[in-house]
């Protein structure tokens, strides 16, 4: 920018003087440069009656004028769908299910009836607010009363909605989580120790790598300062690496694995030690890694894109974890050379029964043995010992017809396909299928090809695909749709039942003892009993719940804005109550208060570049105390090709112009040298809205989300319309709207129905890069769910709505040589009882809930441009009649003006400056600017969660009750020693003897080899069934122990697989896990068993990897 003393000056308009646009029809743009615009769509139903098209007399300037009289049509605003229980009661209604809307338009809200004549006195002068920051602010005119949509959220120290969370990583703003941020949870303890390795930590995956909490630490400070965005959370151990996108636990070894984008898995110990350092790691795909389970026999199971599964054996990977670290690269290399891939396994001739799709998710089935994985709209079921492939169904539950066909078609196929991998190529067994044959399946996995494009594309049932499963105590697998349905299938992969709860997609299921948690897309929670009912649910996050993990007696959660935090597993009960209650009486010891004043300014500029002398008189900061600056610009830029290619870029994302770079750049150089800083912006044809704060304050404002709502022609032109920023300040929620509504003085219908449209239809969205953000609105799920999973609109709840810009309503009533007689003599008292916005307020017909500072400057319009004083105003042939069409409104948490700051009321402003700048001549509008006060409420997290700490360790009620709740029932286990004959079954009976309480069990297994070392996992050639279940209080489960077929890839245990004739002797050992159902915490029991057979080891059917090394 030059500098200003110079003779060229950067601030002068290079353009001449154009026309005004306000003028102008909305649809003149349009019209202009299209000669067939558009069919509009279907009109939005207005919240404001019509007045009948009646000439309306002048009233005498010589009497003050009677207040606009409201019309007896009815008047409609917002309702709220959702049923709340009355503030005093901490019990809240149920929610009833509801689906969204059929189509992308917008949700409709009911109307309310109509208003009785007492509203219309109802609104009213509010004095300051108490406090010593607000003595001396301004009256402020305030709305008629509105509907619930436009009445403050409600907030408190602890929500009574939902049980008190354990906040382990509060919310951390947005901009701290740039390449850093978290996807997936997973909890593990080391089964394999005692002691200290069973307590349990939280594992973390994220784009910088893995991070784990020991749970033990939940309650305590970070001993060393944490980066941004944590510094509340408890202490984590955190290791940096390529950008993980899952987790798996593995107790029987102690380990968490993790899968990373660049195609690698790494291995974790449960107990992390003072760093998180990884103990094995090796190069598994070409491509990311999606998915991770490890099955009942210690395998590792691994999925990527394009259907690539990969199974990883125990044996070389225990054998890589006890090996010494100058072997690891070694044993690295063992365990990348140990690994087959399943999809090679069972293509034959160019064909493959599974889809070309990207294996999102893998399930390990312990109860019966099996591993399921799944691609967009399939699944596919294996033997998780022999890896076999039992079957391909899609959602509805339907085999797969490739499947059905290449299995009747060449039933030895899998054998043939063993001999073929372990054979010489030149004695590779060749398929009996034709060349017919061979290429219809060719081109059935053509047909795969496209079928993955159109799935990543967007195209097919995308409402259906598959989002998250999970396996139930009781052995069944539940699985969740993007619809938001849930589904019931059995072991076999039979579809058994259906469920839909709630409307939102299913983002992840989890399930513990004997319920099932659900998390939503729009961040709610609900808990399900096995047979799928609904036993409750509440909003848990404001963003997607993208994970959950329980441990200890938490269920944790991982939302999209990155927060964790844990429930207490027998949510809702009688604990919930005590530390709410004991929450709120603490609250004086965790609530904290900050002060701040925020200058708001607004204005048209008619497509001019402010001089520098009308910028620094617009934007002198009245007091240092100033650290938010928020400007608004309307008619940056206009005319019909400007428009129409502002109209064309919004539907791709793009904004901007090089009118409005010069605007942001001109003030961002004024505010620099005040150490201001941009840190947001939103442009939409000519409106522009930009926020700047202090370098101080920065740390404390995140999560700057923007907004666009055109309300031109068809409500897609965007001459008229409102570009919006919303923030967190001190993790309150604060939103300023910039808007332009229609022009001309009979239009004030219409100024009421732009406004009703971007009330209810600004949808906020994160920018994708820079600071000009790139998102039109936001998409069409979020705007049908709405904030916080309601169908209120997003800017219900915000603690404040800052509305600013060029409203356009005029003077009515008054002749133009009234008026000026009125403005020449400073009675703007009188002269403002002919104000349509006051009188449109008063009557509830727009701005409903916001208030208005009292104000004593001149109209804002209609100037003379470059004529300074009163004397500058329209004196052409139209004669305009003056009228403040430039404005700033606001609502904060207040409900009434006598309210103090607390935690109920987080946000309370007031106005101490609410001006005009005459001094800028270059628009035929003047800028207004507004000082707001804010007094703000905030919760101390880290204190927070040391009082909550507190009462779970020392309240003697939360103690009684953890002690019932942690407790497990007595198990008695019929033997712990058990001789397998040939393949005779034998039976454990584990019997509960509690009568009241469930018992949950876990079978893991543990098999040493020659060298000593014990193996994770069940022996190859042992079947358990079933390994996981629940026995009721009373009764007694039978598990079924039975020699199975050996498998031949145990070539580290030194077992033959192929020996006969001698006597085999085989031994294992069992470790019983019993818990409750509302905690981790169990007891341990051992299991010996041993089989005897004079017969040889039975052939594999599996991979003979010995071969690959020994062969």
């Amino acid at each position: 920018m030059a500098d200003p003393g110079d003779t060229t000056n950067p601030f002068a308009s290079s353009s001449p003087a154009a026309a005004s646009w306000d003028d102008l029809p909305d649809d003149f743009f349009l019209s202009a440069s299209i000669s067939s615009p558009p069919a509009a769509p279907a009109p939005i139903p207005s919240t404001s009656p019509r007045p009948a098209a009646t000439p309306v007399p002048h009233r005498s300037a010589s009497l003050p004028p009677a207040s606009t009289p409201a019309p007896a049509s009815a008047s409609f605003s917002f309702s709220d769908p959702r049923r709340r229980a009355p503030p005093a009661s901490h019990h809240p209604q149920p929610q009833p299910p509801h689906l969204l809307h059929p189509s992308h338009s917008l949700p409709t809200f009911p109307a309310a009836a109509s208003r009785p004549a007492a509203d219309a006195a109802a609104a009213e002068v509010w004095p300051p607010p108490p406090g010593p920051h607000h003595s001396g602010s301004l009256p402020e005119f305030a709305a008629a009363p509105a509907s619930r949509a436009h009445r403050p959220p409600a907030r408190a120290a602890v929500r009574d909605d939902r049980p008190p969370p354990l906040e382990l990583r509060p919310r951390p703003p947005r901009e701290s989580q740039a390449r850093a941020a978290l996807r997936m949870l997973a909890c593990c303890r080391d089964a394999s120790r005692d002691g200290d390795g069973g307590r349990p930590r939280l594992w973390a995956a994220g784009e910088a790598g893995v991070r784990a909490w020991d749970l033990a630490d939940a309650f305590r400070s970070p001993t060393s300062r944490q980066r941004w965005g944590d510094e509340a959370a408890a202490p984590f151990r955190e290791s940096r690496t390529q950008a993980a996108l899952c987790l798996t636990a593995d107790p029987g070894r102690g380990v968490v694995w993790s899968g990373h984008t660049d195609g690698r898995i790494m291995g974790w110990r449960a107990d992390p030690g003072p760093e998180a350092e990884e103990c094995l790691a090796w190069e598994a795909h070409r491509g990311p890694v999606f998915a991770l389970a490890v099955s009942p026999y210690g395998d590792l199971w691994s999925g990527s894109e394009g259907g690539v599964i990969k199974v990883w054996y125990g044996e070389a990977i225990e054998k890589s974890l006890v090996s010494q670290r100058e072997e690891k690269r070694k044993t690295s290399f063992l365990v990348e050379r140990s690994s087959i891939d399943l999809r090679d396994m069972v293509s034959d001739g160019g064909a493959c029964p599974l889809p070309a799709v990207d294996v999102k998710l893998l399930l390990s089935d312990n109860s019966r043995s099996k591993v399921w994985s799944a691609g967009y709209l399939s699944f596919a079921l294996w033997d998780s010992c022999t890896k076999e492939l039992l079957k391909v169904v899609n959602i509805d539950g339907q085999v797969d017809t490739r499947f059905d066909m290449l299995s009747a078609q060449d039933p030895y196929n899998y054998e043939a396909k063993q001999t073929s991998l372990s054979s010489p190529r030149k004695e590779k067994t060749r398929s009996p299928v034709g060349f017919l044959q061979r290429s219809r399946n060719a081109l059935l996995g053509a047909a795969d090809a496209v079928r993955r494009v159109a799935v990543k594309a967007g195209f097919g049932d995308d409402t259906r695909r598959i989002e998250a499963f999970t396996m139930s105590m009781d052995g069944m697998i539940w699985t969740g749709s993007a619809n938001g349905s849930l589904a019931q299938w059995d072991s076999n992969g039979n579809r058994l039942r259906d469920f839909l709860h709630h409307s939102s997609s299913v983002q992840c299921i989890c399930n513990f003892g004997t319920r099932l948690w659900v998390g939503y897309m729009d961040g709610r929670i609900q808990l399900l009993d096995l047979e799928g009912n609904l036993l409750g649910g509440w909003i848990a996050h404001s963003s997607p719940i993208l994970s959950m993990a329980v441990g200890g007696s938490y269920i944790f959660t991982l939302a999209g804005h990155g927060g964790i935090r844990g429930w207490n597993l027998p949510s809702p009960g009688p604990l919930d109550s005590i530390l709410r209650s004991e929450l709120i009486e603490k609250d004086a010891s965790y609530k904290s208060f900050e002060y701040m004043k925020v200058l708001v300014g607004s204005w048209n500029v008619g497509q001019e570049k402010a001089s520098y002398e009308s910028l620094r008189a617009w934007l002198k900061l009245p007091t240092p105390e100033v650290g938010v600056v928020v400007i608004g610009l309307q008619e940056v830029d206009m005319g019909a090709g400007f428009l129409a290619m502002s109209a064309a870029k919004e539907t791709v994302g793009l904004e901007g112009s090089p009118n409005g770079e010069w605007w942001l750049d001109v003030i961002g150089q004024i505010l620099k040298g005040h150490s201001f800083v941009r840190v947001g912006s939103r442009q939409m044809a000519g409106l522009i809205i930009a926020v700047w704060v202090r370098i101080n304050l920065k740390q404390f404002i995140g999560d700057i989300d923007n907004a666009a709502v055109a309300c031109g022609l068809g409500r897609a032109i965007g001459n008229k319309g409102a570009v919006g920023l919303r923030m967190r300040i001190h993790n309150r929620s604060i939103c300023f709207v910039n808007c332009h509504f229609a022009a001309h003085m009979e239009a004030v219908t219409r100024r009421n129905e732009d406004f009703d449209h971007v009330f209810r239809s600004m949808t906020f969205s994160s920018p994708s890069n820079g600071l000009l953000t790139t998102s039109v609105s936001g998409s069409a799920s979020q705007l049908l769910r709405g904030a916080n999973g309601s169908r209120l609109p997003e800017l219900s709840d915000a603690d404040m709505i800052v509305f600013l810009g060029d409203f356009n309503y005029r003077l009515s009533d008054i002749s133009y040589d009234e008026a000026m007689s009125l403005v020449t003599r400073r009675s703007f008292d009188w002269l403002r009882e002919n104000d349509q916005l006051r009188a449109e307020m008063r009557s509830g017909r727009v701005f409903q809930g916001l208030r208005e500072g009292e104000f004593k400057f001149p109209p804002t319009y209609k100037f003379e441009k470059n004529i300074a004083g009163l004397s500058g105003y329209d004196s052409s042939e139209k004669k305009r009649i003056p009228a403040w069409c430039d404005r700033i409104l606001y609502r904060d948490n207040r409900v009434s003006s006598d309210i103090e700051c607390s935690l109920e009321c987080p946000v309370v402003g007031s106005i101490s400056l609410y001006d005009s700048c005459m001094e800028a001549t270059d628009s035929d509008h003047k800028p207004v600017k507004c000082v707001f006060n804010l007094d703000v409420a905030h919760i101390d997290k880290q204190t927070m969660r040391h009082k909550y700490g507190e009462i779970m360790t020392s309240n003697k009620k939360v103690l009684y009750l953890l002690q019932g709740l942690e407790a497990f029932p007595e198990v008695n286990i019929s033997t712990n020693g058990i001789i397998l004959q040939d393949q005779s079954p034998s039976v454990v009976k584990l019997h509960n003897r509690s009568t009241q309480e469930l018992a949950c069990f876990e079978i893991i297994g543990q098999t040493a080899n020659s060298s000593g070392t014990p193996l994770s996992g069940f022996p190859s050639w042992l079947k358990v069934s079933p390994a996981v279940g629940i026995i009721y209080p009373g009764q007694s489960l039978e598990v079924t122990l039975q020699h199975g077929q050996l498998r031949s890839q145990d070539y580290l245990t030194g077992t033959s697989c192929n020996s006969s004739g001698a006597d085999q002797e085989k031994a294992a050992t069992l470790l019983v896990i019993i818990t409750g159902v509302y905690s981790t915490a169990g007891r341990d029991h051992r299991i010996h068993v041993q089989h005897q057979s004079s017969r040889g080891a039975f052939p594999s059917r599996g991979y003979n990897i010995a071969d690959r090394f020994f062969g």
